[in-house]
């Protein structure tokens, strides 16, 4: 019923950047929290970041600094601007949105992932 379209990810060296972004698609009534999670080798999936509708962040404490997330409301799109990459950044950046489907129900639905590589 909603999907969500990664881009962005890539290979960069320590210190670079790189931006990811996220565009959500169907039956959106509303979106309430977008955000973005990682998942490296060997490891659970843990949270990036994540916005609300109306604009709180939060921000895991090995990226606070370094990254923002952003969303356009209007457009259902969220983003994630990287900067100063460490190869401990090195993971498939997941998107993800909850909210609720024009029919009222609520949704959580995740993106196909996107693969971001840090070289030291």
């Amino acid at each position: 019923q909603v999907q969500l379209v990664e881009s962005g990810g890539g290979l960069v060296q320590a210190g670079g950047s790189l931006r990811l972004s996220c565009a959500a698609s169907g039956m959106i009534l509303k979106i309430n929290t977008m955000g973005w999670y990682r998942q490296a080798p060997g490891k659970q999936r843990e949270l990036v970041a994540v916005i609300t509708l109306g604009g709180s962040t939060n921000y895991a404490d090995s990226v606070k600094g370094r990254f923002t997330i952003s969303r356009d409301n209007a457009k259902n799109t969220v983003s994630l601007q990287m900067n100063s990459l460490k190869p401990e950044d090195t993971a498939v950046y997941y998107c993800n949105a909850q909210g609720l489907t024009k029919w009222g129900a609520p949704f959580g639905s995740w993106g196909q992932g996107t693969q971001v590589t840090v070289s030291s």
